[in-house]
């Protein structure tokens, strides 16, 4: 890629982007947590989107109904060869240079299967925590433990491996 692409990249980030660790309560999951991984950029103007999609090659565009589109991508394979390097190759400027290192550390525990564990689901918890946001986390550490600790060990239970 260009270098003044990535600049623009960067600092289009640096302003509407955001690396996200989502929790989400499933009980067809293993430990009835399924945890993803995002990064995205919102933006009234899809053109841009579409732009910065074009030169990452993966991700996907959806409209939130409130005439915000944004650009995401959850693949890890994608957040791990694409994404990641690219931020680690064109640094960003902005406090959220913390969040996309404390981010990659999570996608590279994912990719190794911690999240499959107890313990490598408070880990990612952990770490998550280090990271400020706005608004109440939907979850608090103590939920999810009792979530991960109130799994039935019933064999009709059908359960994810991959959370």
């Amino acid at each position: 890629m260009k270098a003044d692409n990535a600049n623009y990249i960067v600092g289009f980030v640096d302003g509407e982007g955001s690396f996200n660790i989502s929790f989400i309560k499933r009980e067809d999951y293993k430990h009835n947590l399924k945890i993803t991984p995002s990064f995205n950029i919102s933006q009234k103007e899809i053109e841009v989107l579409e732009w910065v999609k074009s030169k990452f090659n993966c991700g996907t565009i959806r409209s939130r109904g409130d005439g915000v589109f944004y650009y995401e991508v959850q693949d890890i394979k994608s957040l791990q060869n694409v994404i990641i390097p690219f931020f680690k190759k064109y640094k960003l400027k902005t406090r959220k240079s913390y969040t996309f290192n404390i981010f990659s550390e999570i996608v590279d525990l994912i990719s190794k299967g911690e999240h499959l564990e107890r313990e490598g689901i408070l880990k990612i918890y952990n770490l998550r925590e280090k990271i400020k946001v706005g608004r109440s986390r939907k979850y608090s550490r103590k939920e999810v433990i009792n979530l991960i600790s109130n799994v039935r060990e019933s064999s009709e239970t059908t359960r994810q491996t991959d959370v």
